[in-house]
């Protein structure tokens, strides 16, 4: 089975889906392929509400073909080879991970970017924020942003948002309330979720399920650009995981090597190559491609492939308020406090962004669910046990403090070859360790928390004790201007290879406290400018 085109993007997650419709609304023939399968929205919603535990994951059916982490069992699909096991999952499948994700659409403040020129820490990016703030603002109409254009949060704009804001909920107010003699500034959060309706997508109607699903696509995610890609000319391969980038030693890429579920096998031929899998899967399909002319793997002559991977380490803390503050409806967050994150002291404390959740105790207990359970256990029943639940969930309330994780060389995505996968790729091991910078973040977040609960006035509070991931899997083929440092240059080309592109947060050299996916957007659709130039070369 032979394909050929001038592009092909492997992936079909916000960074490839709009490369994909980018480049083929130009006119280039593009090929995307995708590891697994499409998902049935319908499906996908009942699947969640039957679940217990409701996980990140809980909506989505594992594929033998081309499974995926799970957030409740961290040693199943990586080979944890440690100190500290790495829990940040993907999903592999159409529309990749946007179909999990919260739906928060923030973007990197000025001095993320120049980390050590400005604090002498980690790297600085071979691009500034003045440089990727049109490609900020071409994301947010992309991805049709909500956002409160009185308060630009420390970045800068140049244009406003496309929607406004998503109402803040009652809990919000409370924060709000609560805080607003501190120093905490509770804002509404920008978010790719439409405020009132666009085409034939309707406005969030408050679900409050985001994370796992949105019910009613009212929340971005990225089978919407993929559609567009299919509408103007691109062909989705689904169920089709690259395995295999063939490389000239010359560095240039000739083909990708595949294998369909089916067991069937092929190759793609293209001019231009995209990897946008993810900050796990772009370095293991890379450093499988391994050959005599690039042993070490294809882009990593540096070295640098697979290293660096970041999260955003997460301190979440919970606690019951003396009060009702009415959680588990709307968004999942529609508030956060945006003012820590531009530190001017970030060389010896980690910025921080502050995150309120909607969903009550879901997230570190399973609530609602786990508080039925308790208080069933304790002997209530019918129409006691009906009024207890009621009365204490409407006082559950829950921060997360998301941290800044230095880059680390230490900490990296290699290959584990004693298990191999049905696609052929060995299975991902995971080395991964937190930083005296993070550790000290995360202790930090914990006394910030109590200082906010004693604000809004808590019965109690509890702190999970290990740090939780965001799932924000980043730095793993990071940019930068020096081809012995770095994976691919400013405009996400390979530094070894010239017509092999990739794109996604494992770019990032840094990762800032800002939710990834809107500068993914943005640099994404920064390298389809790129891809489309050197289809002329």
């Amino acid at each position: 089975m032979v394909f050929h085109a001038d592009v092909v993007v492997i992936g079909s997650g916000v960074a490839g889906a709009l490369v994909a419709s980018r480049v083929a609304r130009k006119g280039a023939t593009v090929i995307m392929m995708e590891a697994g399968p499409r998902v049935d929205r319908a499906a996908a919603v009942r699947r969640f509400q039957s679940a217990f535990p409701k996980t990140p994951e809980s909506a989505y059916e594992q594929v033998a073909f081309a499974p995926h982490p799970e957030s409740d069992k961290p040693y199943a699909f990586y080979a944890q080879k440690g100190p500290h096991p790495f829990s940040s999952t993907y999903l592999r499948q159409v529309g990749g991970t946007t179909w999990h994700w919260l739906g928060t659409a923030v973007r990197l403040v000025p001095a993320d970017f120049e980390l050590k020129s400005r604090f002498g820490l980690a790297v600085d990016w071979p691009i500034s924020y003045a440089d990727l703030e049109p490609w900020y603002c071409e994301a947010e109409q992309e991805l049709e942003v909500a956002g409160d254009n009185d308060d630009d949060l420390g970045s800068p704009r140049s244009a406003p948002y496309p929607f406004p804001p998503i109402a803040q909920s009652f809990l919000d107010r409370a924060w709000r309330d609560a805080l607003q003699e501190s120093d905490y500034k509770v804002r509404p959060t920008p978010q790719a979720r439409l405020s009132k309706a666009s085409g034939d997508r309707p406005a969030c109607h408050g679900s409050a399920s985001c994370i796992p699903i949105c019910p009613i696509q009212a929340k971005y995610d990225a089978t919407i650009h993929v559609a567009r890609a299919q509408s103007l000319g691109a062909r989705l391969l689904t169920e089709t995981c690259a395995n295999f980038i063939e490389c000239r030693p010359d560095g240039r890429v000739e083909a990708v090597r595949f294998i369909r579920s089916d067991g069937s096998t092929g190759r793609v031929f293209a001019r231009v190559v995209c990897v946008a899998a993810n900050g796990v899967e772009t370095p293991r399909l890379l450093l499988a491609s391994a050959s005599e002319s690039f042993p070490g793997g294809v882009a990593n002559r540096s070295d640098q492939l697979g290293r660096n991977l970041m999260d955003h380490p997460i301190q979440l803390s919970w606690a019951l308020t003396r009060q009702p503050v009415w959680p588990y409806r709307g968004p999942g967050a529609t508030s956060g406090i945006e003012n820590f994150r531009d530190l001017k002291d970030r060389s010896a404390n980690s910025a921080l962004r502050f995150e309120f959740g909607n969903e009550g105790w879901n997230w570190p207990t399973g609530a609602p669910e786990s508080t039925a359970r308790e208080l069933a256990l304790s002997g209530l029943r019918g129409k006691a046990l009906d009024t207890a639940l009621r009365e204490q969930t409407s006082r559950h309330i829950r921060v997360a403090a998301l941290t800044e994780q230095l880059p680390l060389a230490s900490n990296r995505v290699t290959l584990d070859r004693t298990q191999i996968e049905k696609t052929g790729l060995p299975r991902p091991a995971i080395c991964f360790q937190l930083d005296r910078y993070t550790v000290r973040a995360l202790a930090n977040a914990k006394h910030l928390h109590e200082d906010m609960f004693a604000k809004i006035g808590v019965e109690a509070f509890w702190h999970k004790d290990d740090a939780q991931g965001a799932g924000h899997i980043m730095g793993t083929a990071r940019m930068g201007e020096d081809a012995a440092t770095s994976v691919v240059d400013k405009d996400l080309r390979a530094h070894a290879h010239r017509n092999l592109f990739l794109v996604g947060a494992a770019v990032f050299p840094t990762g800032g406290t800002a939710n990834p996916t809107l500068t993914i957007a943005a640099l994404a659709l920064r390298a389809a400018d790129a891809v489309l130039s050197s289809l002329t070369e």
